[in-house]
């Protein structure tokens, strides 16, 4: 995850201490919003994606986990997933994101939540926000979730609800955003980079600034679960969007307009946002690329500070992984698997500079991305190790000496 709005505009929020390792100078946010300072991004426990049901209400065209709305057997029990919380706790996980499918349809989910701020974890709810009305918002809010994201796929709704597979799944999704800003719920949305979207770029962020949205995810695409079908953005395309991205994050800035943006699963933006700087002249790039080195990029990623648990209780190294497991929590403590190095992926995953190949093996920038997603290089090659086919940096751009 690259916090664009940190690193260009020098806004700092919440997340910036785990993220860069740095303490919050100008914000004071309330104590279930803090992430605690690491002493280094390698120490850092793993944020846990737990996708807590398979079922979902909608059925997105670039779903990883190829969810619909049916009931899936053997998923974790309430007391099974409360088990899970406290072996979270015990291992002091920086943050506990509760996801899906759509994690609303389950039944216990505030039960489980509930649960989990009771053992002081930071709590995060990944969501279509359909299922938001304003009773849902307000024990949210009650509950101290740290965070609501909403996907989005489009500023229009009829691009949306395609993608979703209902219509009018747009009006509900935005009204349960609406419903969270009402009751005071931090929440932002979190919208997929696809040739639909980076094609009204600016059309996003109109929208973003005209329905007062103060955070906004831009994920870019794995070809995982059904978005394997999905065509990927060529280079051209990403470069595009990220130019228009940071411009737009640069005018909120310069406007005065508090808004997070942040782009995800491409660690290559680090460099590429580094390379904008020092072209710009920008006087804070030699600082941003020492918050980028800490932070490491994919190095400290998928398999170290980025962890699965799917509804099975199956551990994964991150939610595009679903294809390996390293064991399940009905079984071992989480803990006890995350730890355990006996299997070579997992070992190569938390010391993966050597093993990285081809450009990522040789690129200047190899410290601060870190070979960027491993599970959208072994998707679309086979090879875990291979270079990631998403990096968008030049030959020039990645050659020379390492930074």
């Amino acid at each position: 995850m690259i916090d664009i709005s940190v690193l260009y505009c020098g806004l700092e929020t919440p997340s910036t201490p785990h993220r860069y390792g740095r303490a919050i100078t100008q914000i004071d946010p309330p104590e279930h919003q803090r992430m605690k300072v690491a002493r280094s991004a390698a120490e850092r426990r793993p944020i846990v994606v737990w996708n807590t049901t398979r079922t979902c209400n909608l059925k997105c065209v670039h779903c990883y986990t190829e969810s619909e709305a049916i009931k899936y057997p053997d998923e974790l029990t309430t007391a099974q997933g409360k088990a899970l919380i406290d072996d979270l706790a015990r291992f002091k996980v920086p943050a506990l994101l509760l996801s899906g499918g759509e994690p609303l349809v389950r039944p216990d989910i505030f039960e489980l939540a509930e649960y989990a701020r009771s053992q002081k974890l930071h709590v995060v709810l990944s969501t279509n926000g359909t299922l938001i009305d304003r009773a849902t918002a307000q024990r949210l809010k009650d509950l101290q979730f740290a965070y609501v994201g909403i996907s989005l796929d489009s500023a229009h709704a009829k691009v949306h609800d395609e993608f979703r597979g209902m219509q009018g799944a747009f009006n509900r999704t935005m009204k349960g955003f609406k419903h969270c800003v009402d009751v005071g719920q931090k929440v932002g949305l979190r919208l997929t980079l696809t040739r639909h979207t980076c094609d009204d770029l600016d059309g996003i962020f109109d929208f973003i600034d005209r329905e007062g949205i103060n955070r906004a995810c831009f994920y870019h695409l794995c070809p995982a679960g059904r978005g394997v079908d999905l065509n990927a953005m060529d280079h051209e395309t990403s470069r595009n969007a990220m130019d228009t991205i940071f411009r737009r994050t640069r005018q909120f800035h310069d406007e005065g307009k508090r808004v997070e943006i942040l782009t995800v699963d491409n660690h290559c933006d680090g460099p590429y946002l580094y390379l904008k700087m020092k072209e710009e002249g920008h006087p804070r790039a030699d600082q941003v690329l020492d918050m980028l080195k800490w932070n490491g990029g994919a190095r400290y990623s998928s398999g170290v500070g980025i962890a699965d648990i799917d509804f099975f209780g199956n551990v994964h190294a991150d939610q595009f992984s679903m294809y390996r497991k390293f064991g399940n929590v009905t079984q071992r403590p989480f803990s006890e698997i995350w730890q355990d190095t006996s299997d070579p992926i997992m070992a190569g995953l938390k010391d993966r500079l050597p093993k990285l190949e081809g450009r990522c093996a040789n690129c200047r920038f190899k410290n601060v991305c870190g070979g960027s997603l491993r599970a959208r290089a072994e998707i679309s090659t086979g090879n875990p190790w291979a270079a990631d086919p998403g990096c968008y940096l030049t030959d020039e751009e990645i050659a020379g000496e390492p930074v």
